[in-house]
């Protein structure tokens, strides 16, 4: 069984608040996308094993989050067989888009599925929320608000279909200690659903609080932005902690010429 799992940008991002347990509160819209990874799951009667191909993943496969869905869901179903698992990643890692969140509440889905458990969207994002901030944001997968560590999600009527999309990642990577080193934490100056309603208002008012403190140690990523809205956007932001940066367009944009070593994607939404 195969499916796959889709990245999100981040229409505005404002981190609202530092918790006791370490994490911030944050408030955002969280938009699917169409650059996908692609995820492959079959039954195995020997063993279950993990294989990658595309982008490299790095780290040990055993911390990869996919294998933590499944160990997770075998916690609760002892029963669960053994899988062959192949994830060709194409999704950049450490880029703002969540492509291993979406990789993790895909696969529990995906096992579901395959398994025929009947868990709803309910259980399945209690089960997301365990494995990552971003993660319960893809079971749904559709726009949502998002608030607490990312994990409480409200369904907001918003729909970009038309849009044209650029999507710029410049292969800077940036640590969650750089994100968090220049945000002070503060209630949001306007509500978000009533930005997110005027669209003339994105641009000055529909603000990724992590660019404050990232934009002036990465001048590059500042002028991707800024070369976004030369070239037409009407809207340019950051996508999460970054570094990936994104465009919306009414109309399909003339060529850019960006550096031939970025990450770079045109979408229709």
């Amino acid at each position: 069984m195969i499916s796959f799992p889709n990245a999100k940008i981040n229409l505005g991002l404002h981190i609202t608040a530092k918790r006791k347990d370490g994490y911030h509160d944050i408030e955002s819209c969280m938009y699917p996308i169409p650059l996908l990874d692609a995820l492959e799951m079959v039954i195995d009667t020997k063993k279950t094993t993990f294989t990658t191909t595309g982008l490299e993943v790095p780290g040990d496969s055993k911390d990869n989050l996919i294998l933590k869905a499944y160990q997770l869901l075998k916690k609760d179903f002892p029963n669960l067989p053994h899988l062959a698992i192949h994830l060709h990643k194409n999704i950049p890692m450490g880029a703002g888009l969540g492509g291993g969140s979406a990789d993790a509440a895909f696969a529990l889905n995906l096992m579901n599925n395959l398994f025929d458990l009947i868990l709803d969207d309910f259980f399945l994002e209690e089960y997301a929320a365990q494995l990552g901030s971003d993660c319960a944001f893809f079971i749904e997968n559709t726009p949502k608000i998002a608030r607490g560590r990312g994990e409480l999600l409200e369904t907001v009527e918003l729909d970009l279909k038309g849009t044209h999309l650029v999507l710029i990642n410049p292969g800077i990577h940036i640590g969650t200690k750089e994100a968090y080193a220049g945000v002070t934490p503060a209630a949001a100056k306007v509500k978000l659903e009533e930005v997110l309603a005027d669209k003339s208002r994105w641009r000055n008012e529909l603000v990724n609080d992590f660019e404050a403190s990232i934009f002036p140690n990465h001048p590059e990523i500042v002028s991707i932005k800024e070369k976004l809205y030369e070239n037409g956007a009407y809207y340019a932001a950051m996508s999460g902690s970054g570094s990936s940066v994104f465009g919306l367009f009414d109309e399909k944009p003339r060529q850019i010429g960006w550096d031939k070593s970025y990450f770079q994607v045109e979408e229709l939404l």
